[in-house]
């Protein structure tokens, strides 16, 4: 795989650097996950736009971490972007992390898992109200459960 700068310059890149409550090492992660979720969760890697049959699903229900399971977005939250990624405007409580990537020569924030660490995709500030943000997730990086009651506490409202 790539290292160095090119592994930057394609946004491979490591997890971030802490302690998270779903641990495993990268020999557990590959039997764990698909290689295509092994390079975007574990490797900060980017599906094909277009590529994921979650960026036209559009029923009730919860979107989960891949690798751990953890409840990531509530469907009531999602938006058609256009984009051709899965979108939502907001985040369950709790439910992830942000931080800089410096990855293609560009700024962009970076969402995480909390509770593994496993890369989603990135945040911008271009999505509809009320908080005006885009959560750009790859769908490799989820799994929907549909029909799943949203979680006491909610998404993020701004």
């Amino acid at each position: 795989m790539a290292e160095g700068l090119l592994g930057r310059l394609s946004g491979k890149g490591a997890v971030p650097a802490k302690e998270f409550e779903v641990s495993l090492p990268d020999e557990e992660w590959r039997k764990k996950l698909t290689p295509e979720q092994f390079r975007i969760l574990r490797q900060h890697g980017t599906e094909r736009a277009g590529a994921s049959p979650l960026d036209k699903q559009y029923g009730p229900g919860i979107y989960h971490c891949a690798g751990c399971g953890q409840r990531l977005f509530p469907a009531k939250t999602k938006f058609n972007s256009g984009t051709g990624w899965p979108s939502f405007w907001a985040p369950l409580d709790g439910a992830v992390e942000t931080n800089s990537d410096r990855s293609f020569f560009m700024v962009r924030t970076e969402v995480h898992c909390k509770r593994c660490g496993g890369h989603l995709g990135h945040v911008f500030d271009d999505g509809p109200q009320p908080t005006g943000l885009r959560y750009c997730m790859n769908g490799v990086s989820l799994d929907f459960h549909p029909g799943e009651p949203e979680p006491e506490g909610g998404a993020k409202s701004g």
